[in-house]
């Protein structure tokens, strides 16, 4: 019999048929795709916090005079010229130079770029080169100390740029640990769950076939694929901390704002400096960090970690915070004030909602609320644009009916980079300063921070010491021609353009606030 072809309808039924799978299986694998993204997003956003963060150190009571204020200054005369006063890292290299059992530092940016504005007539202090000269000094003159070094991987450029003088501290039997991000939760949930489960695994290496600009501008002058796309997840190792025995069998420690790094040599910056066991479990959340990063040494216990028989007289309560521990006790602090008290605050960086929120309320129940912030015309990642501060300052400005008060501080090239938030009554003093800016990134337990919460008088030497830093500010208590801060109409942005574009920021973690 004649073959007999299928009828038109059936050919082109299975045609269709095979089209509708062709387009099933396109959709599943999609929808396969999308959920593995989103899935990876909300688990590396919401993930158990590795070991060693999130401290909220029991209180601990020290001597009045074992806890002290530390400030850097920098500001221009009335010809603008440069005048720059600085201690916090004078006091760190004290603190390496009597140091005889051990050192452990963490610092974010630990590196000699000099980049910087165009035309910026700051002279740049080589920090990084004066503390790593202190290291090996000391380490020579004592052989037997142990000396460990927590970082973050910028100062390498992620790898694409080895750091000479984090290698030159390992030469000298200094154990480096740079901090593995990975562990930490991602804030920009968005890009990072897409990264993690295809770009991380193609993206080549990071040390060789540069040919895209390096972002940092500190390291080689094309950097890979690589570097870049570890860099889009925007998370750090933020803090800045150095904790060493004193010489004498206790420890000896500086929490502070400011980094050893070249081109932020010339910011304003606060510290303190704290001795006492209050600082132990601080070391021990170092340690840990280290650990989770690939640091298998021994650092040892070569000071009791246990507090004081009796606390001394005239105490001031000390406490360690980092991370989420942060953003809880200013909550609570701040949630706590009311008519007769007051908030000071001196910030880089202010944009976390909760916070926002927070001082917002604190004003409608009549605390009085004044705030030192950097116009963000400096900032790295948003030079120029004023984002954060400025739409973040106009909103509590607005929103308060002018309760809220706002200065800036009159940066010219560098950058106002102190974190100090201080809460008062009549008697009493509570204050927190140290790396955390008031940002989402910074107090949501995705960077690693560090700061420290002190509880004391109105009349203690600390009180003194941090009252008069923000009313010098405040008031311009510098010679004739001399300011320190602005009024808020100097850099106020009431744009709507603005107020939205750092909401969206800030909530998506595409940025770098």
């Amino acid at each position: 019999m004649p073959e007999t072809s299928p009828p038109p309808d059936a050919s082109k039924s299975a045609r269709a048929s095979a089209v509708a799978r062709r387009r099933q299986r396109r959709r599943l694998v999609l929808a396969v795709l999308l959920a593995a993204w989103l899935g990876t997003a909300w688990w590396e956003t919401h993930k158990p916090l590795p070991a060693g963060t999130r401290l909220a150190a029991p209180w601990s009571t020290v001597a009045d005079g074992d806890v002290s204020f530390l400030a850097d200054l920098t500001t221009a005369d009335a010809y603008g010229r440069p005048v720059i006063t600085q201690t916090i890292f004078d006091e760190v290299l004290r603190v390496v130079g009597a140091a005889r059992e051990f050192v452990v530092l963490d610092y974010f940016l630990f590196n000699d770029g000099r980049a910087g504005p165009e035309g910026t007539p700051l002279p740049m202090r080589p920090l990084s080169a004066e503390l790593r000269d202190a290291l090996l000094a000391r380490k020579r003159a004592v052989p037997g100390l142990r000396v460990l070094f927590v970082t973050d991987p910028i100062n390498d450029v992620y790898g694409g740029a080895p750091s000479h003088d984090l290698a030159q501290l390992a030469a000298s039997g200094i154990d480096v640990a740079v901090t593995d991000l990975d562990r930490l939760r991602d804030s920009n949930f968005l890009y990072s769950g897409l990264w993690r489960i295809g770009v991380r695994w193609w993206s080549g290496g990071a040390s060789s076939g540069g040919w895209l600009p390096d972002p940092l501008e500190t390291g080689p002058e094309q950097i890979t694929f690589s570097v870049w796309a570890r860099l889009c997840n925007f998370k750090a190792n933020h803090r800045k901390v150095v904790i060493a025995d004193d010489g004498k069998g206790g420890l000896v420690g500086i929490v502070s704002s400011a980094n050893p790094h070249d081109a932020s040599s010339a910011h304003s910056n606060v510290a303190l400096r704290l001795r006492g066991a209050a600082l132990a479990p601080l070391l021990a959340s170092e340690m840990a960090i280290a650990r989770f990063s690939g640091w298998n040494g021994v650092l040892g216990a070569p000071v009791s970690a246990e507090s004081p028989a009796q606390d001394p007289p005239h105490g001031v309560r000390v406490r360690l915070l980092t991370e989420g521990a942060i953003q809880d006790a200013l909550l609570e602090r701040i949630g706590a004030t009311g008519r007769g008290e007051a908030i000071d605050i001196a910030m880089f960086y202010l944009s976390d909602r909760a916070i926002i929120e927070a001082l917002l309320a604190a004003s409608r129940r009549g605390a009085a609320i004044r705030i030192i912030l950097d116009p963000n015309k400096d900032a790295f990642g948003h030079a120029g644009s004023g984002l954060p501060n400025r739409p973040a300052a106009s909103e509590l400005v607005a929103a308060s009916d002018g309760a809220i008060r706002v200065r800036w501080y009159r940066t010219h090239g560098e950058q106002f980079h102190s974190a100090l938030v201080m809460i008062y009554g009549p008697s009493t003093l509570w204050l927190t300063l140290g790396s955390a800016n008031l940002t989402r990134r910074e107090l949501g337990d995705y960077d690693l921070e560090a700061n420290v919460a002190v509880e004391t008088t109105r009349d203690s030497t600390l009180s003194q010491q941090a009252l008069q830093y923000f009313e010098t500010l405040w008031d311009n208590r510098a010679p004739a021609g001399t300011e320190y801060t602005a009024d808020v109409g100097a850099y106020a942005d009431p744009s709507q353009l603005s107020y939205w574009a750092y909401r969206l920021m800030e909530a998506s973690g595409l940025a770098r606030f």
